[in-house]
């Protein structure tokens, strides 16, 4: 095993960088779409209930499934296991979104709209504030699945630690798929803690929910 690392060192290093940014572009993308779309969607409950539906259903399929289907639209390599991950990742943001929006006091939102404020006013200053802990669950969640879930990118030529496992299973490696299993799950982990600090800074005390 020490062998193995001392070889490989230089190469695991690219390979869980290479995998770090395409878990990390999936979400922000993920992130940049599904929070504005459900705070929207959380207006209208039979919108949001067919959007949450169709996305539910979307998760259904297979990863390699969908990682195939972009091959001949984008081609092989990072975009379209980019595009992949964001589509598996949207459904828990989506919902968290749509649930923290929706379950908002009515009457903390008509305080507001007595008080002048506009819609997106509304938005900025109250519902967003106080959906963000359901939110941060949500991103935190879908952090950890893309993280496991872009192993699968390397099919497509997009690399990451899912190259070592893969070569490490034809090749009957067992120190391949160990190491690269790890650091997947310390990839994980780090994500989850580094949002879990993010959650502390920008949440307030009261409004944090209880583990």
């Amino acid at each position: 095993m020490i062998q193995f690392l001392h070889e490989y060192s230089g190469e695991l290093l690219n390979k869980t960088i290479e995998h770090f940014y395409i878990s990390l572009m999936a979400l922000f993308i993920a992130i940049i779409i599904a929070v504005p779309l459900g705070i929207v969607l959380a207006k209208t409950r039979k919108v949001a209930n067919v959007v949450l539906t169709a996305a539910g259903v979307l998760q259904t399929i297979p990863t390699l499934a969908i990682l195939a289907l972009m091959i001949p639209i984008f081609g092989v390599g990072k975009t379209p296991a980019i595009i992949a991950l964001f589509l598996y990742v949207l459904l828990p943001i989506l919902s968290n979104t749509v649930l923290g929006v929706q379950n908002i006091d009515e009457n903390i939102k008509q305080a507001g709209l007595s008080m002048g404020m506009t819609r997106f006013q509304l938005m900025k200053s109250i519902e967003l504030p106080l959906a963000l802990p359901l939110i941060m669950g949500g991103i935190r969640l879908s952090s950890v699945y893309v993280i496991s879930w872009a192993t699968l990118a390397s099919y497509v030529g997009a690399g990451g630690l899912g190259d070592f496992i893969f070569n490490g299973l034809n090749l009957y490696n067992a120190n391949m798929i160990i190491v690269a299993a790890i650091l997947v799950t310390a990839l994980a982990l780090i994500a989850d803690m580094l949002l879990a600090l993010v959650e502390r800074w920008t949440i307030p005390k009261g409004l944090k929910v209880e583990k």
